[in-house]
């Protein structure tokens, strides 16, 4: 039986001002200046400068400019046969940073291995498919899709009824190009292109063994070298281990990622740009926000004065009530955006300042076991502001510091516990742990249960998954990935 009934519900929603505003501390400095910029063009009630400069100052200011221009005689000058670049100056100091990214001018890899292509001696139709091929490339330079897939696609969407055997022919020559090993199918074969290069253009009897033998390693006995199983190979071939390093030498100074050395990639280079910058004066830690290219923002005055001059008159037509709604709208969305953009300003200032106070010995001395135990809620706590608005900051923030610049997020870390009941840092433990790697003995690595038994002798309380996490975030391999000649 259907019902009808009035209810009143207490809803919590975001409003618009707080959902910008979520969105603007989720930016990093170098996005921001676009996002003003973006702003500044969609809002003409939006405009640069100080809020204390007042409309007649700025009138003033252009009627001044304006006259004096109409008083320079600029005909005096365009005769003048003075290069350009001898009228040029550096208005600063050897000390002031250049904040200009220079541009590089070059060409893709991709652009370069057709530029190679076009050298070949090759028909018009083969040409076609190899640029095709070219195009199935990625960045590392392996042609990761199957041929017989690349068949497919070329009867479906060119109408090309090509044979897979036609595509290896193609695929042989791109292989012959720079760099070496581009364009193979799997790390496999990729070693393998290169290694077989490398002996035609080796004449050293001594090297030419070695590298004889390394192919050999790579084309039947693939799966025990990844595995490191030297043992099996050592059986295999009746090598003593001296012969076997000279052959292993060769395979680690091939390269697994060719695409990557062929040039400029199509992929931008991201540069990081620190939202904060943190100084040691006299003893002292002082943390300025980067404000970079991120002008000060106003509303415009001719936009008040618009406002102020519809709402004060009579309105006796449709068009002024619909202007008067048009220019409050801008009015209304540039105060946001203001509001906004300085509410960031104190939210970013505010967390920072609580983790320089929290991590004062760390900034100070550079030392990462200065470092203190840190999580999001105790920064929340101190600037009384919700988990998620100081995760939103340091997810996507960075720091420079006397050290380095670094990310905010890697400030943050689990306390352990040690024999004397001190709280430590987990980046401390992680430094002990990669030390005690580093120095261990190669032929026999250390597992992550010996790990484990370091860290308790040296006072740390780690069961041995734990090390295998802490192991793993540090981007290390298991012991056995590790085992050397």
């Amino acid at each position: 039986m259907l019902k009808q009934s009035l209810q009143q519900k207490q809803l919590q929603r975001l409003s618009p001002q707080q959902i910008q505003l979520m969105k603007l501390l989720q930016v990093p400095t170098v996005e921001l200046e676009a996002r003003i910029k973006e702003e500044l063009e969609a809002n003409p009630a939006l405009e640069e400068g100080l809020e204390h400069e007042s409309h007649d100052d700025l009138a003033e200011q252009e009627v001044d400019r304006d006259e004096s221009l109409e008083e320079f005689n600029f005909d005096e000058y365009l005769d003048d046969d003075t290069p350009d670049y001898k009228t040029s100056i550096r208005n600063h100091g050897a000390d002031i940073e250049e904040k200009d990214i220079p541009l590089g001018a070059g060409s893709t890899f991709r652009e370069q291995l057709i530029s190679q292509l076009g050298l070949q001696k090759l028909a018009d139709y083969d040409r076609m498919l190899g640029e095709h091929l070219i195009g199935q490339i990625d960045e590392a330079g392996y042609l990761r899709r199957d041929l017989d897939s690349i068949v497919n696609d070329l009867a479906f969407t060119q109408n090309l009824m090509v044979e897979r055997e036609e595509l290896e022919k193609v695929l042989n020559v791109i292989q012959t190009l720079d760099p070496s090993g581009v364009g193979a199918t799997s790390l496999q074969e990729c070693l393998l292109i290169q290694i077989r290069r490398k002996q035609e253009q080796i004449s050293d009897e001594v090297r030419l063994a070695s590298m004889f033998l390394a192919s050999k390693i790579l084309e039947d006995h693939y799966d025990a070298f990844t595995k490191k199983h030297y043992s099996h190979i050592l059986e295999k071939f009746e090598i003593d281990e001296n012969v076997l390093k000279l052959a292993l030498d060769e395979i680690t100074k091939l390269n697994p990622k060719p695409g990557n050395s062929g040039g400029d990639s199509s992929r931008p280079v991201q540069h990081v740009v620190p939202d904060f910058i943190l100084r040691l004066r006299d003893e002292e830690l002082v943390v300025n926000l980067n404000q970079r290219n991120a002008p000060d923002l106003r509303i415009s005055p001719a936009y008040k004065e618009m406002m102020e001059t519809y709402s004060s008159g009579a309105k006796t037509s449709k068009e002024q009530n619909e202007a008067l709604s048009f220019v409050k709208q801008k009015v209304d969305a540039a105060k946001w955006f203001v509001d906004a953009i300085r509410q960031r300003q104190m939210t970013l200032m505010k967390t920072i300042n609580a983790i320089v106070e929290l991590q004062e010995a760390y900034f100070t001395s550079g030392d990462e076991t200065d470092i203190k135990p840190m999580i999001l809620k105790d920064i929340a706590e101190m600037i009384d502001m919700d988990i998620s608005t100081v995760s939103r900051v340091a997810n996507s923030k960075y720091v420079q510091t006397p050290f380095g610049t670094f990310l905010l997020k890697t400030f943050f870390s689990e306390s352990l516990s040690t024999d004397s009941g001190e709280d430590v840092s987990s980046r401390e433990v992680k430094r002990i742990l990669h030390d005690a790697i580093n120095e261990e003995d190669k032929k026999k690595p250390l597992t992550d249960e010996k790990l484990g038994k370091i860290l308790n002798e040296k006072g740390y309380h780690i069961a041995r998954r734990t090390v295998a996490k802490y192991r793993e975030q540090l981007g290390i391999p298991v012991a056995r990935l590790r085992k050397e000649l």
